[in-house]
Formats: structure tokens, sequence, C-alpha cells
């Protein structure tokens, strides 16, 4: 069996939704500049591509990877559209890897993309015969008490905090952190070489995340106040819960075989993956499933990762599965995640792929593993190895 390897990764910085720079720069534009620079970046030939699997959670469906297929200049690659919700932009390159892995594919593009600033709204009559139309969104599960499909900041943020015992104090130290450590990176240039600039609407470029906020203290963060009062020891805040946010990114994932043949030189290898799923009311606790079974998937411990991601939907998140892990923070999120650095839904963990690549590489660290959770009922976990 070939190996799956990743040749080039590109990513558009993160704009912050409806008050920021991307704000009128949609999700299409957003992935076709992703995907262009990562081809680009690879040395592969476009006629060598056999797929582009492109992630999207709140565009209103349709096929968005053929879409930009056809933009890109990529029309003989037929595109498609996957979502697993936070999830899909993972899952995207899980699919990637999977079709390569199984000797169908030989070279696949695969990201994802999100425009919270340009989510179209959509309606629906019910009942249908009535013809009297609604504002509505498609559901990532059935409603519960415990787990309201459109309240994820009680669905995953509270309930998180309330099973894993996670206080405020605890969540807004590490959205802190998570701010700190995303602003300290985009200011070292850490993300220089995985992002590429976004051209606006106006002819200037957008070139760098804008959603961390340097100066966030613990004072600032307990002064906030929590999203639901009614809620007795309710802790989630706008300040430790994720953003929302625009952007996109993209990876080339070719075979081992094939890199080789073409001399190319990977990034990483594909080493393992997994996904669970868990009751609704336990949505933040799904990584915890996922994670062990990846690593186990790849022949390996806990201890043998060097670095880990869990997408910050929710500072209780990240806390809570840190926590049940075992994880050291100082191992945990090193370049912020959700709540510092962003959370372009369907493009996150795609993001996470591409920053964990560079961060191993810029370390000399080995393996990587990037988690999260996902609307729903899910996590999904992914284990890199830099090469």
């Amino acid at each position: 069996m070939s190996e799956a390897v990743i040749v080039a990764v590109a990513r558009t910085p993160i704009g912050r939704s409806h008050k920021g720079s991307l704000v009128d720069v949609d999700a299409f534009a957003l992935a076709e500049t992703a995907v262009t620079a990562a081809v680009e970046r690879s040395g592969v030939p476009v006629e060598d591509f056999d797929d582009l699997v492109l992630a999207e959670s709140l565009q209103g469906g349709g096929v968005i990877g053929r879409y930009v297929a056809v933009k890109a200049g990529l029309e003989h690659v037929p595109g498609m559209a996957d979502n697993r919700h936070c999830a899909a932009g993972l899952s995207a390159v899980q699919i990637a890897a999977g079709s390569i892995l199984a000797g169908m594919d030989k070279a696949v593009i695969a990201g994802g993309t999100e425009s919270l600033s340009s989510m179209p709204q959509t309606l629906k009559s019910t009942p249908a015969s009535a013809r009297d139309y609604q504002r509505w969104m498609s559901p990532s599960h059935p409603a519960t008490e415990l787990a309201p499909p459109w309240d994820m900041p009680l669905t995953v943020g509270e309930n998180t905090a309330r099973l894993a015992g996670v206080t405020r104090e605890q969540a807004d130290e590490w959205a802190m952190h998570s701010h700190l450590r995303a602003a300290a990176s985009v200011a070292e240039g850490r993300f220089a070489d995985e992002t590429v600039p976004v051209v606006l609407p106006d002819g200037s470029l957008f070139t760098t995340d804008e959603h961390p906020r340097a100066g966030t203290t613990m004072e600032r963060l307990a002064g906030l106040p929590v999203l639901h009062p009614e809620l007795e020891g309710a802790i989630v805040t706008a300040g430790n819960s994720a953003g929302l946010n625009d952007a996109a990114a993209a990876l080339v994932v070719v075979s081992g075989d094939y890199a080789r043949a073409h001399g190319l030189n990977p990034l990483a290898r594909i080493v393992s993956w997994a996904s669970a799923g868990v009751a609704p009311e336990r949505t933040g606790l799904a990584p915890t499933l996922a994670v062990p079974k990846a690593v186990e998937r790849g022949g390996l411990k806990l201890s043998d990762i060097d670095l880990f991601e869990i997408n910050e939907a929710f500072a209780s998140v990240a806390v809570a599965c840190s926590r049940e892990l075992g994880l050291d923070h100082e191992r945990v999120n090193v370049n912020g995640s959700g709540c510092g650095l962003g959370h372009p839904i369907a493009a996150t963990g795609a993001r996470m792929v591409v920053t964990m690549i560079g961060e191993l590489r810029r370390r000399g660290a080995a393996l990587g593993c990037v988690s999260m959770c996902a609307g729903g009922g899910m996590g999904s976990a992914l284990i890199l190895e830099a090469l």
C-alpha cells in the first residue's frame, strides 16, 4: 500500500465575519485563492489531479468543489463537497488520503472554505402545503432540551463545562492563552509560509490573520457577560468561545509512489485518522474518543505525539479534552486555536492540518494530532508525521 503524503499547503488569512476584511469576499473566492496557491506550490501538473474535495458547512448546498475546480482551471477534475459540520475540512483531507491509500487516485486537492459573512439565509415552508415561509437552517441533530441544534453555546460549551467540571476561570485562562499565542505567532511570522494573500474588491491585499487580540487579559475576559445568564453556574461568554470567521485552506495530497516518481519533496505523511459519535449533549467531549482511536490506528501511544490541536469551538472543550486525555497545555494549541485564531467552520480542520505541518517542521518535531468536535455529537482526529 502506498503512503498518502502532503506536498503543498496554502490558506488564506482568517478574517472576522461581518465586520472584518473579508466581509465582501465569498466562500467561492476564498476557496479559489487557497486551491490555486496549493496547486501552484505542489509541483503537480494540472492534468495529473484526480479530484478536489472541498468542505463546506453553511453555504447553502451545491457542489462547491466542482465550482472551484472550474474557476481554478481544473475542468477535468470532477470536484465534490463534503460536510461534517465543524470537522468538514478535516474530513476532506481524510477522504483524499483514503482514495489515495486505496489506490484509486494519485493526486487530490483537499480543503475547506467558509464565509460566515455571506452565509445564505434559507427559507422553508412549514408545513409545505401552507406556503408559510420561515427562516430555516438544516439542523445538525434532533432537538432535545439539553441539546438545541442552533444553540451551540449551550449544546457544546455549557454542557461540556458541566460534564467535565470546567470553571469560568479555567475557560477564560485557556482563551487568554489562545489569543496571546495566536497573536505572538502572527507577530513572529510563523504563518508567513502557509498563508496566501486575498485580493479584496478594492484591489488591496489582505495578508494577516485579524482575529487574535494581543491585549487579552483575564480581567477583560472576566468582565464579559455569560451568554446564558438563566443557567445556574453558566460560564460561556463571547470571550471564551470561538470567533465567527471567514477563510479557506487547501492541501495537495499525493501517493508516496507519485511523489518519488516526480521528484516531489513531501511535507508530511498522513499516518491515521478516526471519527466518533456521541450523544449531542456530549459533543464537546467527542475528541476524547476520536483521538485515542486515531492514535491506536497509527500503531502509536498518546505519549508518542509531540503536538496536539484540539479546536476551541469553546475553551471548555479544549480544557475538558486535554484534562481527559492527560495532555500538558504546553503541547496543545501552541499557536492558539478557535478562540484566538478563529474558527471559519468548514475551513478550520484543513487550516489546522496546514498549521500543524508548519509547526512540526519549525520545531523539528515528528508527530502531530489535530482534532475537533463537530456539531450533532461528532468528533474527528488525524495524525501527521512531518517529513
